[in-house]
């Protein structure tokens, strides 16, 4: 019996604890003087000089106290500090604080300490229960080298994090983020960015509506509407990402890469760029259904490679493509292995199986050289080395083809058209010859050492053959089907680049198609709540909202 008695007196006394801690009174520790007139501030008592003052964790020095007891409320005036632990030290002019809902209310050149940053406002609300302080009456936060400024924001005591809902800007010695919501965590210095967002860092100008900025290591990553500006280039994609020290960019998806002096636009689903400042050298690296648009005159030139590289500055910028090349303007067309194309010197090589169609012409040759006018920006000549062929598809017969073979071939532009043709060394032409009529008077067939060609309208319009001439007119009906093609012929009409669709290989579409579905499907989702961040963004997603905290003052 003794027994159960004792231990009922333990369980009691063990909820009068309990029921003592939460309803744990506010503690004037230290006073030199005590005073309580209730005439002239009714139910409290005053405490003057060197005060001190403890509840759960708290402690409040200051100059004077007014105590409401029976509220557990206390108005602090003069040098007042309120510490927890070495969390949080904040100093102020005056300061209210509830022990029932442990709520701070400071102001008056308010300062508050923690042990990565420095916040001055002119008030702050403090909500013990919930670790959250925050103040609206515009504040500057000192983080090392990070200055923020901001008319309201929050500090998440647990998780270190400030967050701002209203215009800020961050600055230090490299960049500056201007947001009206950002989240920072002061001790990695990392700062993620929602909404119309702008950051600044030695020259890099880069816009993004979701981010992310790691303000110690310069290195961020952009999901959203985002691009990034430098040197008159544009460079825009669904997935971005930067290393500042490195001067080196990423995108994925969708990537848009403009070159204003250049008058070029690069396109693909992945790219990596490098910035050298410099020497200006910068290059990109293009791969994915990736295309190179070049401004040529009133037209475009369209260009695509598994692989496409840009390099060097912009007066001496350097394209060089790979595997499966193709290349479309509306008046020629082609394909090889690889281009390699440079603007100062205007000159752009095709390597490996060149073919280039011209209207009707078909042209081929081991390495075709095309060589542009910088003054004009329009086509200046052609270099065709080795086995030069040309086949130019008769207009007026079924299955008739003008032929000229040789080893060079030489031509040159005329407002970017074909107009005159030299074949050298070992010439040989088959052409259809016809009458004012359009009546076929016979196939020539010559042998020669050179052979000029005029061409107008991108039809041979005269054939004069040089030195060591053999020719031959036939009448149709005695030239044989079999003879009426040079050795190496082969039409490659089936294979004619005819828009500028028709440069990328079936499955680069496949895959394009799937991406424009997914960023599609990405871009028609709602927008994430401003305290949740997609999980690709590292987010503190356990942080919870905070309660609205009260004004104090005007209870």
């Amino acid at each position: 019996m003794k027994n159960i008695i004792t231990y009922i007196i333990f369980i009691l006394t063990a909820l009068q604890v309990v029921v003592a801690q939460e309803n744990k009174k506010i503690i004037v520790e230290n006073s030199d003087f005590v005073d309580r007139n209730q005439n002239e501030i009714p139910g409290a008592t005053v405490f003057t000089g060197n005060v001190r003052v403890l509840h759960n964790g708290v402690k409040i020095n200051c100059n004077k106290v007014y105590y409401f007891d029976a509220e557990n409320y206390i108005k602090a005036f003069g040098n007042v500090r309120i510490n927890q632990g070495d969390t949080v030290q904040m100093n102020s002019r005056y300061a209210e604080y509830d022990g029932k809902k442990e709520l701070a209310f400071a102001t008056g050149d308010v300062f508050l300490r923690s042990p990565e940053s420095t916040l001055t406002t002119d008030t702050i609300y403090f909500d013990k229960k919930n670790q959250v302080a925050f103040y609206n009456s515009y504040g500057t936060i000192i983080n090392k080298d990070n200055t923020l400024k901001s008319k309201s924001g929050r500090y998440y005591v647990a998780s270190k994090k400030y967050q701002f809902n209203t215009k800020v800007v961050v600055t230090n010695p490299k960049a500056k983020i201007e947001t009206n919501h950002l989240d920072f965590y002061e001790n990695s210095g990392h700062a993620y960015v929602f909404g119309p967002s702008t950051i600044t860092n030695q020259g890099n100008v880069i816009y993004t509506e979701n981010g992310f900025y790691d303000t110690k290591n310069n290195v961020g990553k952009l999901q959203k509407n985002s691009k990034i500006t430098y040197d008159n280039k544009i460079i825009e994609g669904d997935d971005l990402y930067y290393d500042q020290s490195k001067n080196f960019s990423r995108a994925i998806n969708n990537v848009k890469i403009t070159d204003t002096i250049n008058n070029m636009v690069a396109r693909g689903h992945y790219a990596e760029m490098w910035r050298d400042a410099a020497t200006r050298k910068d290059s990109i690296i293009l791969t994915k259904r990736a295309v190179v648009v070049t401004k040529v005159e009133n037209d475009s030139l369209f260009m695509h490679g598994k692989k496409i590289l840009v390099t060097g500055p912009p007066e001496d910028r350097t394209i060089r493509a790979f595997n499966n090349v193709r290349f479309y303007k509306t008046d020629m067309s082609g394909k090889c292995d690889s281009i390699h194309s440079n603007n100062k010197t205007a000159l752009t090589q095709l390597i490996g199986k060149p073919v280039i169609w011209n209207q009707d012409n078909q042209m081929t040759g081991d390495v075709m050289h095309l060589v542009g006018d910088n003054t004009t920006q329009k086509l200046d000549s052609l270099k065709v080395l080795n086995n030069a062929f040309l086949i130019q598809k008769d207009t007026l017969s079924e299955n008739g083809y003008n032929q000229i073979k040789g080893i060079d071939l030489f031509g040159k532009f005329r407002d970017n058209k074909l107009s005159q043709v030299d074949v050298k060394r070992n010439a040989e032409v088959i052409y259809y010859m016809y009458d004012d009529d359009n009546q076929l008077i016979g196939i020539d067939k010559k042998k020669c050492s050179e052979i000029t060609m005029e061409i107008v309208d991108n039809q041979i319009e005269t054939v004069t053959a040089k030195k060591d001439v053999e020719s031959l007119l036939h009448p149709e009906n005695e030239f044989p089907e079999n003879v009426r093609k040079l050795r190496g012929f082969i039409w490659r009409g089936d294979e004619r680049i005819r828009s500028k669709e028709d440069i990328f290989p079936e499955e680069e579409n496949i895959i394009h198609e799937q991406i424009l579905i997914e960023s599609k499907k990405k871009s028609e989702e709602e927008d994430v709540p401003m305290e949740v961040l997609p999980e690709t963004l590292d987010y503190d997603k356990n942080n919870p909202k905070p309660k609205v905290i009260p004004d104090l003052q005007s209870e």
